[in-house]
């Protein structure tokens, strides 16, 4: 079995370390700059909990077609950037061949399977780039429960929890989900496949809609956003508000939503959430997938978000400075 990881930065590189530790498949890695210098030269190292850990890299690259075809593409780019690849991950699929998004918020292939009239949705997916070329029949659902970050080129950290939630758009199994499956599964990786993986998609904004974004205005981890007086209830409002508006789509998370954001208030965490790390590295950040397809959806629907209302514009100004694209 031929497995790319494409766009090995935190959590690609995790799972890159941890699959080609198990040797259940010939693996290959898209990435760029000094991480790919550095997984060339010295492999990948992953430090966690358990220890740290060093492979080898025996196929790196930043040239996705100088790969032969592969069975499973596993995408862990940010959301931002995934159109602008969708072609070269396209023609890495070998016939049969399927791509996992393994990816934070509202994917490109929600309406698939689904919607009356299925079709790109454009703020995640301008032009329908992805939707045409890597097509929603090839794709399986990822939701990611696996804080990690790139410390130093080479080296990933891993903390906490590190379980993965797949499903295919339309419901349903398939051998490539189950493949997939097993193939996480003995390489220790915590997964479970669902029949059901807008519901997973949801419950993850539960966490993400209210920690990144809070995170990326203040600067903050969690520990210390924990101590400023009234962003806990703005985070609540937050929840209440995604919600509201999976309930409006058909979804209702109400029972789940309410033991997540408790137990996310009793643990407290303290890391660093993927937006909060892109705004202090310049990166484009995750702000329509995260919460403007969330206030799409409502406004679609006719559900009030006011406290989304005035996130998502001041958070699209914040994309825009700190990825130096403002204007002017």
């Amino acid at each position: 079995m031929r497995v790319c990881v494409f766009g090995a930065g935190a959590v690609g590189s995790h799972l890159a370390v941890r699959l080609i530790q198990s040797e259940r498949a010939e693996i290959a890695v898209v990435a760029r700059g000094p991480h790919l210098a550095a997984m060339a030269s010295r492999g990948l190292t992953l430090e966690s909990d358990d220890g740290t850990t060093t492979v080898p890299v025996a196929v790196a690259t930043d040239q996705p077609a100088s790969l032969p075809p592969q069975d499973l593409v596993i995408v862990t780019l940010k959301g931002p950037t995934i159109p602008t690849n969708a072609a070269a991950i396209a023609s890495l699929l070998a016939p049969g061949g399927v791509a996992a998004f393994l990816i934070n918020g509202i994917p490109w292939w929600w309406r698939f399977g689904q919607d009356p009239a299925p079709g790109p949705l454009p703020l995640v997916d301008p032009d329908g780039r992805t939707w045409n070329t890597v097509r929603p029949e090839r794709a399986i659902g990822g939701v990611i429960y696996s804080p990690n970050e790139i410390i130093a080129p080479g080296i990933v950290r891993h903390s906490s929890r590190n379980h993965y939630v797949l499903g295919l758009p339309q419901g349903g199994g398939s051998p490539a989900l189950s493949a997939m499956v097993d193939l996480f599964a003995g390489a220790g990786i915590g997964v479970e496949a669902t029949a059901d993986i807008r519901r997973a998609v949801w419950l993850k904004l539960l966490l993400n809609a209210p920690g990144n974004p809070t995170a990326a205005l203040t600067r903050l981890s969690g520990a210390a956003r924990a101590t400023v007086p009234g962003l806990s209830d703005l985070g609540q409002r937050i929840v209440e508000e995604v919600i509201a508006v999976a309930m409006a789509t058909g979804t209702d998370i109400r029972v789940e939503g309410g033991e997540l954001a408790e137990s996310a208030r009793r643990n407290r965490p303290g890391g660093r959430p993927s937006m909060l790390q892109d705004v202090e590295a310049g990166r484009p950040m995750q702000v329509e997938s995260l919460l403007g397809q969330v206030q799409a959806f409502a406004r679609e629907t006719g559900v009030e978000t006011p406290v989304i209302d005035v996130l998502v514009p001041l958070l699209r100004g914040l994309d825009r400075a700190v990825s130096g694209r403002a204007p002017g």
